[in-house]
């Protein structure tokens, strides 16, 4: 992880294979850390290591698949490695990585990011705010990754302006605690990090 401040070199990125994306959702949320998202639009490149994922698996009653298909969350059955994006509070976008095989609706959401690349126009597009609040926080991460409804069901393992990439940086150690936030299915630990990135959301009980 780089330190605050540091500027050091891009990492090469190599676009994810499919078959290279765990089918089991719970699988998938922990393989993704230290993995990077990828969107490349009009003004530039944005991409950001992602440090942070929380699992929404089959059956899970907090998770959007959980009363069947629906026009709303259609994308979430279109199999693994496809973007699901959804409004939340009316206000903010929320990035997800679908799972599973296709037609059974499962997914991960992408909580936080470690900026990488087109962190000016992160900063523009989050208001000017400071670099470790850029992508910290899944609201967050889809404003400063310009991420909308234009994204969902995008296939982020093909060739297209939003993709999953990996590198050669290696992945610090995988804490995992409960999900924030909910109401429902509150206990089970499913929320994953990459331990001491200063990156990474919520309370500093749940990121030790």
């Amino acid at each position: 992880m780089k330190r605050l401040g540091e500027t050091i070199p891009l990492p090469r990125l190599r676009r994810l294979r499919r078959t290279e994306l765990p089918v089991d959702t719970v699988e998938l949320a922990r393989y993704l850390i230290g993995k990077v998202v990828v969107h490349d639009t009009d003004d530039g490149r944005l991409s950001g290591r992602i440090v942070e994922t929380e699992a929404y698996p089959v059956g899970d009653s907090a998770g959007h698949a959980f009363r069947g298909e629906t026009r709303r969350n259609a994308s979430l059955f279109l199999g693994r490695g496809h973007a699901y994006v959804y409004l939340t509070y009316g206000s903010s976008f929320m990035l997800n990585v679908t799972s599973e095989a296709v037609g059974v609706g499962a997914g991960v959401l992408l909580r936080a990011l470690e900026p990488l690349a087109g962190i000016d126009q992160m900063q523009r597009l989050r208001g000017a705010a400071g670099l470790l609040d850029l992508a910290r926080g899944p609201g967050r991460l889809a404003q400063a990754m310009r991420i909308d409804f234009t994204q969902d069901g995008l296939d982020l393992c093909a060739a297209g302006p939003l993709w999953l990439a990996t590198t050669q940086s290696k992945t610090g150690a995988i804490g995992e605690s409960v999900r924030i936030g909910l109401t429902r299915n509150v206990d089970r630990k499913l929320r994953f990090y990459e331990r001491g990135n200063s990156y990474v959301s919520g309370p500093k009980r749940l990121s030790g």
